[in-house]
């Protein structure tokens, strides 16, 4: 079965950390001008965690397996990690501790009909359901209008990831923050990565793009990771143009892996606006066929 190699995981993701802090930033006074390393030295990084430099070293080597939680927070406030690469570094070290034990159960491929009936009561706003690989799963009525640009292709299940890196004309001309978005984008699929290395498809998925994107590889190389919260999108809509959206990405908790992303606007705005004149848009173009 293919999977993520978690030694190479780790190593590249501590060193990568490591290499981003300098003497001073970690408070530690910087002796000499010729330093021959990026970064903090593996003894800096020992003596800001509180443990041996041969244990740290081994931990860089990709041995998280015995790090205990004081350990790992330790090492996450000498490298001075964010939220998400804290808990992407707690991620790599659970799968560490066991290689042989229970899986994450796997994504559903496809959603309950009575999800698909919470997405349709949205009239209002754009509703979607995706898997931590951007695949599209479910829509409502406004989220296909919307996102037609990226469900256009052929593929099923459409996936954002795809659209961003193997269709960068057209991203570029809907997402309007293209660069962003793109760097998000890998950003999460590497935190996928770490939380589900066994996950076949999600492999696939990267080679795809590593083979095919030469943008991928860069920000895959990166080893940055993102969470999936709430923020701004800005879109340019091929039918009403600008949109200016408020995006909630929301964990669905019956059914692990799958998120609940709800666009909205301020009502009284220009983007309330577009929205209403794409509602009116999808609902002629959605209209069912008169029987004969």
């Amino acid at each position: 079965m293919a999977t993520i190699d978690l030694r190479t995981e780790i190593k590249q993701f501590l060193s990568s950390r490591r290499a981003r802090i300098t003497p001073e930033r970690a408070g530690l006074p910087a002796y000499g001008g010729n330093r021959r390393v990026k970064g903090l030295r593996r003894e800096e990084v020992a003596l800001l965690a509180g443990v041996s430099v041969d244990y740290y070293v081994r931990m860089e080597r990709g041995s998280l397996a015995g790090a205990s939680d004081g350990v790992l927070d330790a090492l996450a406030s000498a490298l001075h990690l964010d939220e998400a690469e804290r808990e992407h570094l707690y991620h790599l070290a659970r799968q560490s501790r066991g290689p042989g034990g229970p899986r994450r159960r796997r994504p559903a491929a496809t959603v309950r009909p009575a999800l698909q009936q919470v997405l349709d009561a949205v009239t209002d706003a754009p509703a979607w359901i995706c898997n931590g690989r951007y695949d599209v799963l479910a829509t409502n009525q406004l989220a296909r209008a919307l996102y037609a640009p990226v469900l256009a292709g052929p593929q099923r299940p459409a996936n954002t990831a795809r659209f961003v890196y193997l269709d960068p004309g057209a991203a570029e001309t809907f997402f309007v923050d293209y660069d962003r978005i793109a760097g998000d984008v890998a950003a999460k699929l590497r935190m996928e990565a770490g939380r589900n290395p066994h996950d076949e498809e999600l492999i696939a998925l990267v080679g795809e793009l590593s083979t095919r994107s030469e943008l991928f590889r860069r920000r895959w190389a990166s080893q940055d990771v993102r969470l999936h919260r709430s923020g701004r999108k800005r879109l340019h809509h091929p039918v009403v143009g600008r949109l200016d959206l408020d995006v909630e990405s929301m964990e669905l908790s019956a059914e692990p892996g799958l998120l609940l992303n709800v666009y909205t606007a301020p009502a009284g705005t220009a983007t309330a606006d577009g929205l209403a004149l794409l509602a009116s848009w999808a609902a002629s173009q959605e209209k069912p066929a008169t029987v004969r």
